[in-house]
Formats: C-alpha cells, structure tokens, sequence
C-alpha cells in the first residue's frame, strides 16, 4: 500500500471554494480505487496551509488512477474548477508507506 499526502498552499480568502473542491475529489479517488481519508483545513497555525491523505494499493494503481483521472469527465471537472478559482496556489505530493496494527 501507498498512501499519498498533499500539502496545499491555498488562498485564505477563498476557503469555501477549497473546500468544494475538496468535497469533488473525496469521491472520485474512491471511484478509481483509491481510499480517500479526508481533507485538513486549516484550524491553528497557519492559515494557509491545508492537507488530503489517501491511499492505493500500490505505486502502479495510484499511477493508473493519474492516468484515468485525466479522462474523466468529473475529474476534468474538479480540475477546471481549481483552476478557474484559484484556491491552490502551490503544492506538494509526497507518498508515505502507512503502518498500520
């Protein structure tokens, strides 16, 4: 299993559309395999910088899933909708291996 972390740099007068995005891709990395254990807004510290977690399988399915999501018509969606009200500024992608009980 490899689980992916997303560290966002958002805009913190645009909150609310985050959040609507957020909402968008919950789903659909579920719909293509994926486990999506949530988004993480700000709360304290700083205001800018929030945070999604989710995992695959493996390295090759999440690869897969990148691959797919740029099919999707609910994919594009998600995507024009970041782009179109520049809630992300910036991020990062790292992949972590989970280590569960």
């Amino acid at each position: 299993m490899v689980s992916c972390y997303l560290d966002y740099t958002i805009d913190t007068f645009k909150i609310k559309e985050f959040i609507t995005y957020a909402k968008m891709w919950i789903p659909l990395v579920n719909k293509f395999g994926g486990q999506h254990h949530g988004y993480f807004l700000p709360h304290e510290g700083a205001s800018n910088k929030a945070y999604a977690l989710f995992s695959f399988s493996s390295l090759a399915a999440y690869e897969n899933y990148r691959i797919d999501s740029l099919l999707d018509d609910d994919c594009i969606k998600a995507y024009a909708y970041a782009d179109e009200t520049k809630c992300i500024i910036s991020y990062k992608r790292n992949f972590l291996k989970p280590i569960f009980n």
